[in-house]
């Protein structure tokens, strides 16, 4: 057999970094629950017109094929293509379910998606997200809405990484502003401002020239409104100094401020009103997010979501929502580029228990049995080497402690610091810090 060669764009962490990422995973789904957000999980792929409702993502679905051609055509395997998020599958669960779901309904879910974009750092084609959703029937009133920055915030900092700023936008203010200076395509304006850091305002406006119709003056008006950032309710004052006037962006002003005042009563400097955040996917109807972390700016949004009021809805029936979702591997694949993370030590295991000789292995089997069900992570040295190999052995693998079983007694060796203590299995215990492998930011 040839030697296999990497796949761009579908990352395998070594058993430290796996670790590191249970560790954050872990985090992220008690402050979840903390919440009140209740466990999900949904099929791994749904039919191309589903996934294809969210606007311009037609070139990143991966078709899911047989290798046998299917008698069936486009209407069997040929119409189904793996997720790219969550959102999609998340909505179309909550419609085949809602005569079970209890409204308003709260869910998380932490599942890999798939993505045909170009791999790049911190941009994969397979990845890990974590969402939260809150849905409810016909409305959901908006305070949900101010309520996704906390939680994030919370999960967040819970890890040991850089601090995050949480940029929230409101759909409402963009189009109530397009639509008060007379354009008639508001949301191909959304999707041309939400390219403003990609290729620069003098592009922006050439786009929103080209694809919303807008004169010299107007695309200027847009982008003075993108330029609007506030780290409170201050944001307002300039979005009424344009001097433009619509409903709709009243509302949208109105709603933004309740967000960014709970985000200040909660955690100061958690979030920023920044009117360049637009979100370009067409389903968003409200308050937008994405999130930066300190230092990696420039690689973008590690979080992102927003308010959505037709994604889930049948003929007449509608449930409404709002989510966000991490970028767990995004967020991992930047920090270990870095070296930003650490583990303490890269296998789980605690304790070696050394074998004296083959014919004794049952006894250093049942000494191991005996830690195991005290919770100590063990295992049982590979072989009845001498004792210094089996040492050796233990520090390779950064494993703290060796148990040698004695006919007199039994003693455990720190081997770190190198003190040896008598011990018995029924009883000893590991220091807190030693019983697990440590997460650490390195570069925090």
């Amino acid at each position: 057999m040839s030697k296999p060669t990497p796949i761009s764009g579908f990352p395998e962490w070594t058993p430290a970094q796996r670790m590191i990422e249970q560790f954050v995973l872990d985090r992220i789904r008690a402050t979840f629950e903390l919440y009140g957000f209740a466990p999900l999980e949904t099929r791994s792929v749904e039919p191309l017109d589903q996934l294809l409702r969210k606007g311009e993502t037609s070139k990143e679905v991966y078709l899911l094929r047989r290798l046998q051609a299917d008698a069936d055509g486009p209407t069997g395997d040929d119409a189904l293509g793996l997720h790219f998020d969550l959102t999609v599958p998340f909505a179309r669960y909550v419609l085949e379910n809602a005569g079970k779901l209890q409204f308003p309904f709260r869910r998380y879910q932490i599942q890999k998606v798939w993505r045909g974009e170009r791999p790049q750092e911190g941009r994969y084609r397979e990845f890990l997200q974590a969402d939260i959703d809150i849905v409810d029937r016909d409305t959901l009133p908006p305070h949900y809405e101010a309520e996704m920055p906390l939680v994030i915030g919370d999960a967040l900092r819970a890890l040991p990484i850089p601090p995050v700023r949480i940029q929230v936008n409101n759909r409402k203010i963009c189009e109530g502003f397009y639509r008060g200076i007379g354009l008639t395509d508001p949301e191909a304006a959304l999707r041309a401002v939400d390219k403003l850091d990609k290729i620069g305002p003098a592009k922006v406006a050439e786009l929103l020239a080209e694809t919303a119709g807008a004169s010299e003056a107007q695309a200027k008006a847009c982008l003075a409104l993108a330029e609007i950032s506030a780290p409170d309710a201050s944001f307002a004052d300039a979005v009424r100094a344009l001097g433009v006037s619509d409903p709709l962006l009243d509302e949208g002003v109105a709603e933004l401020t309740a967000v960014v005042e709970t985000a200040a009563a909660h955690a100061p400097g958690l979030c920023v009103a920044d009117l360049r955040i637009a979100r370009g996917l067409d389903y968003y109807t409200g308050t937008v997010y994405e999130t930066q972390m300190v230092g990696y700016e420039r690689f973008g949004s590690i979080c992102s979501g927003g308010r959505y009021d037709n994604l889930a809805s049948s003929g007449a029936v509608r449930f409404p929502g709002v989510g966000i979702s991490i970028g767990v591997t995004r967020l991992l694949g930047l920090l270990f580029g870095a070296d930003a993370l650490s583990v303490s030590r890269s296998v789980p295991t605690c304790v070696l228990v050394a074998v004296t000789a083959e014919e004794d292995r049952a006894a250093s089997d049942a000494v191991a049995a005996a830690l195991r069900s005290r919770g100590v992570p063990t295992e049982v040295s590979p072989s009845a080497a001498k004792f210094g190999k089996q040492i050796r052995y233990a520090e390779r693998r950064g494993i703290p402690y060796v148990w040698f079983p004695g006919a007199d007694g039994d003693e455990v060796k720190d081997i770190r610091s190198g003190e040896q203590v008598a011990a018995a299995a029924g009883e000893w215990t590991p220091p807190r810090a030693d019983l697990a492998p440590l997460v650490a930011g390195t570069g925090a």
